[in-house]
Order: structure tokens, then sequence, then C-alpha cells
């Protein structure tokens, strides 16, 4: 029984620690489809990272938000307890999280993925501060994703402002 219920947990884990990681392997392919032909035309501010910077800090990120979500669910009493609404909170993050590289990536849209992005980031700090107060582990989770989206946010915006002939060209 022991046993059984271990496997459970370690299934449980695995779980939530994939979900969010599947958007990112999706979002990856409009990515990588988009780097050579758009993107390295595009003006960058100094501060930008080599592209090969993005996968692993996302992945970590993905799984560092995952398990957070996990220790919600379990503490929380999942769906039906008081992990409802952080879950929600998680969930509207994870869905502005995933939207992002289509509309910056697939649609060229560098403002659109801006307004995007400051949605995510306010979506996602209401709900590390809403993890937190089921458990404290996973709102502290939430603190380095909240750095990286602090730093892409400033990226993205720059970008913005490096290349306004993106944006002339939807008008």
């Amino acid at each position: 029984m022991a046993e059984e219920n271990l496997t459970r947990k370690a299934l449980q884990i695995a779980g939530a620690v994939i979900l969010p990681n599947i958007g990112g392997i999706v979002n990856g392919k409009i990515t990588r489809n988009n780097i050579q032909d758009w993107y390295s035309t595009l003006k960058f501010p100094s501060y930008r990272p080599p592209n090969w910077v993005f996968p692993p800090v996302w992945t970590s990120l993905y799984a560092g938000m995952g398990y957070a979500s996990y220790l919600v669910w379990r503490d929380g009493g999942g769906f039906n307890g008081d992990a409802k609404l952080p879950l929600i909170a998680y969930g509207t993050q994870l869905a502005l999280n995933w939207a992002w590289s289509p509309i910056f990536f697939g649609q060229h849209n560098i403002k659109g993925g801006l307004i995007d992005i400051i949605a995510l980031t306010a979506t996602a700090g209401a709900c590390g501060v809403l993890f937190y107060r089921v458990n404290q582990t996973a709102g502290l989770l939430f603190v380095p994703y909240m750095a990286w989206l602090g730093f892409a946010t400033a990226l993205n915006y720059a970008m913005w402002k490096l290349n306004p002939q993106e944006e002339s060209k939807k008008n």
C-alpha cells in the first residue's frame, strides 16, 4: 500500500512538472521557425542574452512552477479546497505564458507580446502570492519566475521601442 501511494505521488509530481513544459515544447517549435527569418533581423538591447539561454531557463522555470502547483494542489485540497483559486490563477498565468510565443514569434507582434507579458507578469505575481498562502515553498518557487518575467518584460519593451518599423507593418 505504501509503495502504491509513493508511485501515485511520483506520477502526480511528474504530471505537474511535465504539464507546463508541454506548452514550452510546442512554443519552442514556433520560436525556432521564426528565429532566422524574422527574429534575427530585429534590433536588440545590449543586455539580451544569447538564444541558447532561453530553453534551459524556461525548462527549469516551468518545472518549478509545475512542482509548486503540485504542492498547492496537495496541501490545499485540490479543486474542492483552498487550492481552487490559486490553481485557477495558475491556469490563467500559464495560458498567458503559452500565448506569448504565438503572439510574439508566430504573429511577429512585438507590441502584442508586450501586452501579453505585462498581463502574464501581473497574473503570475498574484498566483505566487496565492500559492504562498497555501504552501510557502510553492510561493517561493515563483520568485525566480517573477525575476525572469521582469527581465523578459524589460527585454520585450526595449525591442518594441527599438523596432518601430515592425509595428508600422501591421497598420
